[in-house]
């Protein structure tokens, strides 16, 4: 497989872009991460989401210690060429480390942030800690 698509990616100056994934049913945003040329390239491969940890410097396979891997359906890349969209099915029914279907848990309620969705599994139980 050619890799020449993602020279029209957008990168930032660190070498990344911003990843959205997004329920493939219900179009739910899961989560927001970054990827870089390798993770993208990976990911476009394997169909599953391979992300780059900013903080450890170095890939993410999405699930590698939760077990909660995302399957790749579809991915896009917006109009700007610097932010991608992938459509995933997530194993586990949690892509969040908290325990929670989303990352996207709370909401803007007048000044403060409320918490709207519940946990579905405690992370002591995910990661073992």
């Amino acid at each position: 497989m050619s890799h020449a698509w993602l020279d029209e990616v957008k990168w930032t100056s660190d070498g990344l872009v911003p990843a959205v994934a997004q329920d493939a049913d219900s179009g739910r945003i899961l989560m927001m991460a970054w990827m870089n040329r390798e993770a993208l390239g990976l990911t476009a491969e394997k169909r599953v989401a391979v992300y780059y940890s900013r903080s450890r410097q170095k890939l993410w396979y999405k699930g590698e210690s939760s077990g909660h891997e995302q399957l790749v359906e579809d991915i896009r890349l917006d109009c700007d060429a610097d932010v991608v969209v992938l459509s995933v099915r997530q194993k586990g029914g949690i892509a969040c480390h908290t325990g929670r279907e989303s990352c996207f848990y709370r909401r803007l309620e007048g000044d403060q942030w409320v918490t709207t969705d519940p946990v579905i599994k405690d992370p002591k139980q995910i990661y073992g800690q």
